[in-house]
């Protein structure tokens, strides 16, 4: 398989997932993780994860969740993705955006109703 090194990294990740999965895992990972990247870019990256199953996406959303530079309802997206992979990471991301004051107060109580269910 030709994959294209010059594409955007998703397409490259995307081409990946069907040949190479652990490779699309470490890739889209990586974009997830990319605090430089676009927030949808890197939500859409934690989805793929979380699809593809990998035990990084915890590590991606709560990423995600916890970045004061993304905004507020991708935040809450990531957060949202995690009680399935990780109840933990779910608290924590959960509270992470409840307890910023920057963030707007429909989505810190957005964040703040589900914490009771996920908090051990």
């Amino acid at each position: 398989m030709d994959y294209h090194t010059d594409d955007d990294p998703m397409t490259t990740a995307e081409q990946f997932a069907g040949h190479d999965p652990r490779a699309a895992a470490e890739a889209f990972h990586t974009i997830a993780c990319d605090d430089g990247g676009g927030d949808e870019l890197r939500l859409s990256a934690a989805e793929q994860l979380a699809a593809l199953g990998s035990p990084a996406a915890a590590q991606a959303c709560l990423a995600i969740a916890c970045d004061d530079n993304v905004g507020d309802e991708v935040r809450l997206s990531a957060a949202e993705l995690l009680p399935a992979i990780d109840p933990r990471a779910a608290a924590q991301a959960c509270l992470a955006i409840a307890r910023d004051d920057n963030v707007g107060d429909e989505v810190r109580l957005s964040a703040a109703e589900p914490l009771p269910a996920h908090t051990p």
